[in-house]
């Protein structure tokens, strides 16, 4: 199997920089393609965390002027990770956040900022860079959206293209004003090209101009070809529906293992569960719950938003306390949100935990000590959450959504006698289901064997990005320009 050079270009990348599931796919993807024979170089935006990173770099290109602003490309090695650098202080060394200040407010030259990135992908993608010819530049979600936009109007040779939906919702919509400083033809202002709703879109073009276009599970690639679930897109996504293709994520197995963790507080496998007791104690006591062993722990690690249904709990509380469950939720976000649970958590202390703000090794300690996982939410491109939940033997309780509906299987009456259930849905995403299904999974925690046998049928699920890895090379391979 010959070698194919694929580039990577995104906003984050899983250890650097993280607000997301784009981060850990962006991360932990380049390394399961090597096993396929492609060699991966991830482009990045030189932010604070990821500068400081760098131990070596070698200066591979330069800029006096990128959209107003002097800049640099640096080639350089971080753990496994082969990387270039768009090294713009200007643009990117920044207080806050990848796209907003500390102030929570989007910083207001963002279309610049990710132009910049997409514009530098193009060109690596043309051979900017002799020592690196990608055959295929692979572009994730808005901020690099305008990737296949540089490429399909540069005139000359250019890779094959490919655009990854990680979550529709995020467009990057900016104003017809915008358009001028972009430095793109003026054809490309148009339905055919980057223009959207009289204004630009970032993703609009990616999804328009792109070779092929993925997403992050089979059943989401379907949902966004509706009016319900298109965000504006889905025409668009229909006429595209040949060149649509969704592929499960998967996790870093070696990142996410209970049997080697070192942010929980003990190991265990399938063949051993004594550690998850030590874990769930260790998790009552630092999210300040009863120590009960008994009790049925139900862990949340989330964004506090409407997406992800969080509010859809706080109508559920009184049945934690009928079903002697307890609740550990590691979570930030909506401010609103955040004080009904931080209220919830005054009113019922020792029964509802919660932390706001994000912690890894928290996180990992909540997988590996809560009995079950919730993500409820109203829409799941893929979910990450619920892949950690099975590694580490903590039942998902999910909303029937999306990658949500693609990767756990309800262990319902049938699924129960064939022994393969993995996990418990609900449907519609609603208080009363979600209610039902909390009753229904503090029922089966109370039956032992059956517990142990979900448990064990979900730790046993491939999670790993093996099987995700040979799709995305298949569909390189495809469009890689010239053949490799």
């Amino acid at each position: 199997m010959k070698s194919l050079n694929v580039l990577s270009v995104t906003s984050e990348i899983f250890p650097l920089i993280k607000t997301g599931g784009l981060a850990d796919v962006a991360g932990a993807l380049p390394l399961a393609l090597e096993a396929e024979g492609v060699a991966v170089r991830s482009l990045v935006p030189g932010y604070r965390p990821v500068m400081a990173a760098l131990k070596k770099a070698e200066e591979v290109a330069k800029f006096d002027d990128l959209f107003g602003a002097p800049a640099k490309i640096l080639a350089a090695k971080v753990g496994a990770l082969n990387l270039f650098v768009l090294d713009s202080p200007s643009f990117y060394m920044r207080e806050g956040g990848p796209y907003a200040g500390a102030d929570g407010k989007d910083f207001g030259d963002n279309a610049l900022r990710f132009a910049a990135l997409a514009k530098v992908g193009a060109l690596i993608g043309q051979g900017l860079v002799p020592a690196f010819v990608p055959q295929v530049v692979h572009a994730h979600d808005w901020q690099a959206g305008l990737t296949a936009a540089y490429l399909h109007y540069s005139g000359g040779p250019r890779p094959g293209s490919v655009i990854t939906v990680h979550n529709l919702a995020f467009q990057g919509q900016f104003s017809a004003a915008t358009f001028g400083a972009l430095g793109l033809p003026p054809q490309a202002f148009s339905i055919e090209g980057v223009e959207y709703y009289g204004g630009v879109g970032f993703l609009k073009a990616g999804l328009q101009l792109s070779d092929r276009i993925t997403t992050v599970s089979p059943t989401y690639a379907q949902e966004i070809q509706t009016t319900h679930a298109g965000m504006g897109l889905d025409g668009l996504l229909r006429t595209r529906a040949s060149d649509l293709t969704g592929i499960l994520n998967g996790i870093d197995t070696h990142v996410w293992n209970p049997e080697t963790d070192p942010l929980i507080a003990a190991h265990y496998s399938t063949k051993s569960f004594a550690g998850r007791a030590v874990n769930k104690k260790a998790l009552q006591e630092r999210f300040g719950l009863d120590h009960n062993e008994n009790a049925f722990l139900v862990g949340v690690v989330s964004r506090l938003s409407w997406q992800k249904g969080l509010d859809l709990l706080l109508g559920c509380l009184p049945i934690l306390e009928a079903c002697d469950a307890q609740l550990a939720l590691l979570a930030s976000g909506d401010p609103g949100l955040e004080a009904a649970f931080k209220e919830a958590s005054q009113t019922h202390p020792g029964r509802v935990g919660v932390y706001f703000g994000y912690e890894e090794k928290l996180a990992h300690l909540v997988q590996a000590g809560a009995d079950a996982i919730l993500v409820p939410s109203r829409f799941e491109p893929c979910g990450l959450t619920q892949l950690c939940a099975l590694r580490y033997g903590a039942a998902p309780i999910v909303a029937r959504v999306g990658g949500l509906a693609d990767t756990i299987i309800d262990a319902n009456e049938m699924a129960l006698q064939a022994g393969c259930g993995t996990g418990l849905q609900f449907s519609p995403a609603t208080s009363e289901a979600l209610s039902g299904a909390l009753r229904r999974g503090a029922d089966l925690f109370r039956q032992k064997k059956l517990w142990k046998k979900l448990q064990t049928n979900g730790m046993k699920t491939d999670v790993s990005w093996t099987h995700p890895a040979k799709h995305y090379a298949e569909i390189f391979r495809a469009l890689a320009h010239p053949a490799p």
